[in-house]
């Protein structure tokens, strides 16, 4: 019993070791809070052109537009065939589309392409970061630009030249007046143009 207390004594007065926060243990939370927001980006690419879609899987040419948007895909370390072969690998046998959890095991293998020579994680963390904020380029897509209500592409008030002779003051247009000159070939006789303007005195 001595024994016992002299243990618990020593036990109580000494102080535990207390744990010590490192780089290691800090890191692994990191890739998380940057996934988070990397699925979030992955929703906004699945959705894109695909009204059925419900933003938790992600078909193929979506994947290559997300890569190519945000700049994973360069032409040069990760070219487009990289990118249908790493679909190819990650997707389930005969499945046309890939959720995010495959999604992020694309971007692991692409990331060690992108980022030669940075660890697994660096590699990743750095793919997270080139998508960050990233939504889905509309580029070549025709948008008319609004102001005040009116579009500047449909406003003919603004339109000069030979454009502008295509309208009248109304916004409509004139057809075929409006973009060549119309001569009168109506006449008595076929290669005479102009009728009525033939003097009927002459001919008395």
């Amino acid at each position: 019993m001595e024994t016992n207390c002299e243990f618990s004594k020593y036990f109580q007065s000494s102080p535990l070791p207390h744990p010590q926060a490192s780089p290691l243990t800090v890191l692994p939370y990191l890739p998380l809070t940057m996934a988070s927001e990397a699925e979030r980006t992955f929703q906004r690419f699945a959705v894109f052109g695909e009204s059925s879609s419900s933003g938790t899987e992600m078909n193929n040419k979506n994947f290559s537009k997300l890569c190519k948007d945000c700049g994973i895909m360069d032409g040069k370390t990760v070219t487009s065939t990289d990118v249908d072969i790493v679909f190819s690998k990650v997707k389930a046998k005969n499945a046309r589309t890939i959720t995010f959890q495959q999604f992020q095991e694309a971007m692991k293998e692409l990331g060690q392409k992108r980022f030669k020579g940075k660890s697994p994680d660096e590699a990743l963390e750095n793919i997270y970061k080139l998508m960050e904020g990233k939504d889905p380029a509309t580029t070549g897509v025709t948008k008319a630009t609004t102001v005040g209500g009116v579009s500047r592409l449909t406003d003919t008030s603004k339109y000069t030249g030979t454009h502008k002779e295509r309208f009248d003051e109304s916004g409509k247009g004139k057809g075929i007046a409006g973009r060549e000159d119309v001569t009168d070939n109506s006449g008595y006789v076929s290669g005479y143009k102009g009728a009525g303007t033939y003097d009927k005195k002459g001919s008395n």
